[in-house]
């Protein structure tokens, strides 16, 4: 329904900071609620934050409270993750997904390929 793309992963210092994209398709990216997951090797995938679909609500895993920060620009179809203070913990594929009910359900259908992120001690 919504295709993503997410981008601006790589290699980083411990301290340092990434900001990830993601790149949907447009046309109803305004009603989407987004969110993004990270999963790192031999873990589960878990949640990272969420922002609803006017980004006058945002949420954040407890892990990375303070730390990361989601935004979207629905003018360019992008939603962000601004990441600073990194540890070598947040190493992991980052992905984004989209919840089509802009909130109401909090269920993401739409994801997109991930992204690596790689924290350097």
């Amino acid at each position: 329904q919504v295709q993503l793309v997410e981008s601006g992963g790589g290699l980083v210092q411990a301290g340092g900071s990434l900001r990830l994209s993601c790149a949907a398709s447009g046309r109803t990216f305004s009603s989407y609620a987004m969110g993004w997951f990270r999963q790192a090797p031999g873990k589960e995938r878990e949640f990272v934050a969420a922002i609803s679909w006017s980004g006058g609500s945002t949420y954040y895993a407890d892990s990375v409270k303070g730390r990361f920060t989601i935004s979207r620009d629905n003018a360019k179809n992008t939603v962000y993750l601004q990441m600073n203070s990194l540890k070598p913990e947040d190493t992991a594929v980052y992905y984004c997904a989209a919840d089509p009910t802009g909130g109401t359900t909090w269920r993401f259908g739409s994801w997109g390929q991930g992204t690596q992120v790689t924290v350097s001690s």
